[in-house]
C-alpha cells in the first residue's frame, strides 16, 4: 500500500528554510518587546562577551541571549539560581529553528533576590573567617603614597582628591581606573588590588565609589572582590556609597568609611595638624635643652664656688708637698737599700778572697800535682814519679823517692 501525497494548492509544500522563516515572521511580529519572569540557569559568558543562559520556571524553559553591547549595561552580575525579569523580543535562530528572547534589559525580581544573595555570601565569608578582627592592619600614620581603586570620570575620584589636596598636599596619589558597575566590574577592582600589591609603592588602598542602589553597588559585593581584600598586603579602606550603605568589602576592609569624601579624611592628617604636632615637638626639644642647660649651668657655678677650685694653688703645694715627701722617703729607702748592699758585697768580698788558694801558697803551703791532679793525701802519691809542685811565685818538678804516712792522722 503506498501513501500518496496530496500536493494541490490547498496544501503547498514548504521547503525548511521556507516554513522556518514563516515561523520566524509569526513569532517576532507576534511577541514583540515582552517582558518574561522566570531563573537563570546554564547561563554563560561567552568569550565575544554576549550571554546565553536559559528562563525556567516550574513547567517550561525558554532560551535567551544578551548582546554584549547590552551586557556591559548591566548594573549586576546574574548567576544561575536568581529571578529576573527579562525585557525583549522572541526571534527565531533558523539554523536551529529555535526560538529564543532576545534580552535588551533584565532586572531581578525585586531587591529581596539581590538582598538574599548578599545575605548567603556574608554568611559563608563570615564563617570562612574573612571578617575576622584579628585580620585586620594598622592604617599607616603618615602615607606618602595613596592608590586609589575606583571610576576616574565618577564623583568620588574628584571628592578625595579634593579633600587629599586640602588636608596633605604633599601626598602621591595613585589611581587605578576601573568600572565600578556592571559585568567586569568585580573583576577590574580585584585585578586593581591584585596589582598594587605586586607594585608594593603604595602605604594604604582606598577602594571605593560613590552612592547608588543596591544593583548599582553590587559589584563591592562580589566575592572575588572580597577575597582580593582579604588577601592583600597593603591596608584597605573600604568606601562604597552613602553612610546607610553597607557592602561586603565594608566587612572585609581593614577599615570602613561612610562616604569616599570620608576616606580620604581619615587615610592622612590635616597639615594644620600635623605642623602643630611638629611645633609641640620642637617645644618640647627646645624646653628639654634649656633645662639641660641649666642644670649643667648651676653645676658649673657651684664648682667655681667650691673650696677647691678657689684654692687651686693651695691645692697645688699640698700635692706638691706630698710629692717631696714621698721622694724624701724613696730617696732614704734607696739608699739604706743601697748600704745595706754595699756591706753584703764587702762582706762577701772579704770571704772569697779568704778563700783564695794563692793566698794560702803566699802563707808558705804549696801544691802537689801528679798525673795532672791536685794530691790531697800521701797516700796517693806514686813512688819513682814525678811530681809538680806549686808554690806561690811558680812551680818545681819532683821525684817521689819514698812516703810516709803520719800515725794518728
Amino acid at each position: 500500500m503506498e501513501l500518496e501525497l496530496n500536493t494541490s494548492n490547498e496544501n503547498p509544500i514548504y521547503s525548511v528554510t521556507d516554513i522556518t522563516r514563516q515561523i520566524k515572521e509569526t513569532l517576532e511580529r507576534g511577541f514583540p518587546n515582552i517582558m518574561v519572569m522566570g531563573e537563570i540557569s546554564n547561563l554563560k559568558l561567552h568569550s565575544s562577551g554576549h550571554m546565553y543562559f536559559t528562563l525556567k520556571d516550574d513547567n517550561a524553559q525558554i532560551s535567551a541571549v544578551m548582546w554584549r553591547n547590552r551586557v556591559n549595561q548591566l548594573l549586576f552580575k546574574p548567576v544561575d539560581g536568581m529571578k529576573i525579569i527579562a525585557r525583549g523580543n522572541i526571534t527565531v535562530y533558523e539554523p536551529r529553528g529555535n526560538y529564543q528572547l532576545d534580552c535588551f534589559q533584565i532586572q531581578p525580581v525585586g531587591l529581596g533576590e539581590l538582598q538574599q544573595a548578599f545575605e548567603r555570601l556574608k554568611k559563608k565569608l563570615f564563617e570562612e573567617g574573612l571578617f575576622a578582627d584579628d585580620h585586620k592592619v594598622p592604617l599607616p600614620e603618615y602615607p606618602m603614597r595613596i592608590g586609589i581603586v575606583t571610576s576616574p570620570t565618577g564623583a568620588a575620584i574628584h571628592d578625595m582628591i579634593s579633600v587629599l589636596s586640602r588636608r596633605m598636599p604633599s601626598v602621591e596619589v595613585i589611581l587605578v581606573p576601573v568600572k565600578v558597575q556592571g559585568i567586569g566590574a568585580a573583576e577590574e577592582i580585584a585585578t586593581a588590588i591584585d596589582m598594587l600589591n605586586e607594585w608594593k609603592q603604595v602605604d594604604v588602598i582606598i577602594v571605593g565609589r560613590g552612592g547608588g542602589s543596591l544593583e548599582d553597588l553590587w559589584a563591592f559585593n562580589e566575592e572575588i572582590v572580597a577575597r582580593a581584600i582579604y588577601r592583600s598586603e597593603i591596608p584597605i579602606i573600604s568606601a562604597v556609597g552613602h553612610e546607610i550603605d553597607y557592602s561586603i568589602s565594608d566587612f572585609v576592609a581593614d577599615m570602613r568609611a561612610p562616604t569616599p569624601s570620608a576616606a580620604a579624611e581619615l587615610v592622612v592628617k590635616h597639615q594644620n595638624e600635623l605642623i602643630e604636632l611638629i611645633r609641640n615637638f620642637c617645644y618640647t626639644m627646645i624646653s628639654s635643652m634649656e633645662n639641660a642647660i641649666s642644670s649643667h649651668r648651676q653645676t658649673v657655678e657651684s664648682l667655681i664656688q667650691s673650696y677647691s677650685f678657689n684654692r687651686p694653688q693651695d691645692l697645688l703645694r699640698q700635692r706638691s708637698q706630698s710629692i717631696d715627701d714621698l721622694t724624701r722617703r724613696l730617696e732614704q729607702s734607696v739608699n739604706h737599700y743601697l748600704e745595706f748592699t754595699k756591706r753584703s758585697v764587702e762582706s762577701l768580698t772579704t770571704r772569697i778572697h779568704a778563700l783564695n788558694p794563692r793566698l794560702v801558697l803566699k802563707r808558705g803551703y804549696a801544691i802537689v800535682r801528679q798525673n795532672g791532679s791536685a794530691i790531697s793525701s800521701a797516700t796517693r802519691l806514686e813512688i819513682k814519679k814525678k811530681a809538680e809542685i806549686e808554690f806561690y811565685d811558680g812551680t818545681a818538678v819532683a821525684t817521689i823517692e819514698q812516703k810516709e804516712k803520719k800515725k794518728n792522722v
